[in-house]
């Protein structure tokens, strides 16, 4: 049997956001964001691992310290989770994430090293120097605005993330790590609804959206 564990980076200070505590504490529709997350990933994993600040390592078994980076605190979680054989890596900011998608990225695994959920660009994008003058427009047709979840071969995930904290500082998701380390990487189409909650207002829309 194919082991399969989740993983939900959740150290960050919520500073964006203007909270008063951790993003993933924040309470949205009577429950924390990461709950929206840890639940999901529950559904189709054999355990759900979240990596947490300091002041809540304690709370759960299935909590531990985040790192000094997103991708440091993925690769505590990965340390506490030997056992598995594929991971599934999924921010607490994306708290619409459903159990199919989740479903969908794992079933996109075969003959690829990850999977990232992923939307098309649909905006016009521009390449710009530093003076702010336009060099030149992209094609979009082949450009993607990646999310999460990101779904790893678990020997491939542990690899990438064996490197010095400032790589790791530096990553802006762990697929970028697994492709750097030489590895095959596969985007499916995630829903509109999977969004990220970074400012006060997105957390206005999530709160009507779920009293809908």
């Amino acid at each position: 049997m194919t082991v399969v564990v989740g993983i939900v980076p959740a150290g960050g200070s919520g500073e964006r956001l203007g909270a008063d505590r951790p993003k993933a504490f924040v309470v949205v529709g009577g429950k924390r964001l990461l709950d929206y997350s840890v639940e999901a990933l529950g559904a189709v994993c054999e355990r759900v691992v979240v990596a947490v600040p300091p002041v809540a390592a304690r709370e759960s078994s299935n909590f531990v310290l985040g790192g000094a980076s997103r991708s440091a605190s993925v690769r505590n979680a990965v340390l506490a989770a030997p056992e598995a054989d594929v991971y599934v890596v999924h921010d607490a900011a994306r708290p619409f994430v459903t159990a199919e998608l989740v479903g969908a990225c794992l079933a996109a695994l075969e003959g690829v090293d990850g999977v990232v959920a992923a939307a098309p660009v649909t905006d016009t994008v521009k390449e710009a120097g530093p003076d702010g003058l336009v060099l030149r427009t992209l094609d979009r047709s082949g450009l993607w605005a990646i999310q999460t979840p990101q779904v790893f071969r678990a020997d491939v995930l542990r690899r990438a993330l064996d490197v010095d904290d400032a790589v790791l500082a530096a990553a802006t998701d762990d697929a970028s790590l697994v492709e750097a380390a030489g590895g095959s990487v596969r985007v499916v189409q995630a829903p509109p609804e999977n969004v990220k909650i970074t400012r006060p207002e997105d957390l206005r829309l999530a709160e009507a959206r779920l009293a809908d």
